[in-house]
């Protein structure tokens, strides 16, 4: 089991000439539980600006109430990235305030069901695709004028492992929709980095949180918390590669590469 933890790993650490996080403006979406609620906490302790974005209204206020209360600087808006409308509105409110540094894409939704198991589930994958890839591209999309205009910005993608191993199974229509936000982030990073705007795509591993609850086995794997997973964003930050990603997927890449069949045999006795 220590083992297996240890791959949950990530080589990539915050070094000496990491950028400040105290007073940026930072825009977390999904930010009312889980991975988004615990980096909203450890972004305002650390003295940034954090707008939090959720379309559960209770939770999002229990969020931003106790980083008022723990001395923080926060904001909240209600908004459904699926509801494309809901978007465009978040942005026209996002634009009117101040500059925005930092976009982190968080929320999302996942579904576990094998391809067989789904052949008259079609909603689902239009679903996940909705909020894990449509939404987190307009607003990406409806933000980065503003960041250009400012002369910078970053994005932060929340991804998944699989994207590294290309496969994920039982997993098709979440890590589909990943798979795209991911490459549209490498995309525009390659495209608007010469304007001083940069993306990172943070893959985790898994991460107890409500959406991996309704799968009983993996209460007995090993998994990160949300706070250390909030500490994989915070570095995302300070040093802006373009991804993070456990050291699980620099091992099995090479097999991957030259026998990718095998790869995913030993992912699924891994159960990953």
């Amino acid at each position: 089991m220590r083992a297996s933890a240890a791959l949950l790993r990530t080589p990539t650490r915050v070094g000496r000439h990491a950028r400040p996080i105290a007073g940026l403006r930072i825009v977390i979406t999904g930010a009312s539980s889980g991975i988004g609620r615990a980096a909203a906490l450890a972004l305002a302790a650390q003295g940034a600006r954090v707008v939090l974005v959720a379309r559960r209204e209770t939770e999002l206020r229990l969020v931003h109430k106790e980083i008022g209360e723990s001395g923080g600087c926060a904001e909240y808006h209600v908004a459904d990235l699926s509801r494309p409308a809901e978007v465009d509105a978040l942005v026209a409110r996002l634009a009117a305030g101040d500059r925005i540094d930092v976009l982190i894409n968080n929320a999302g939704r996942s579904i576990r069901r094998a391809v067989a198991e789904s052949l008259d589930r079609v909603h689902d994958y239009e679903r996940t695709m909705a909020i894990n890839y449509f939404g987190a591209v307009r607003l990406t999309l409806g933000l980065l004028p503003a960041m250009r205009a400012a002369g910078g910005g970053h994005i932060v993608n929340v991804g998944t492992w699989g994207v590294g191993f290309e496969t994920s199974p039982y997993f098709s229509a979440y890590l589909a929709s990943k798979s795209a936000l991911i490459a549209f982030g490498r995309c525009l990073d390659a495209e608007l980095s010469p304007e001083g705007i940069h993306t990172t795509a943070v893959n985790f591993p898994s991460v107890r949180t409500p959406m991996i609850a309704p799968t009983a086995k993996y209460a007995t794997l090993p998994a990160l918390s949300p706070e250390q997973a909030a500490q994989w964003l915070i570095t995302a930050i300070h040093k802006r590669p373009l991804r993070i990603e456990p050291y699980a997927v620099h091992l099995l890449r090479p097999l991957n590469a030259v026998a990718p069949r095998m790869a995913a045999k030993v992912l699924l006795r891994l159960g990953m």
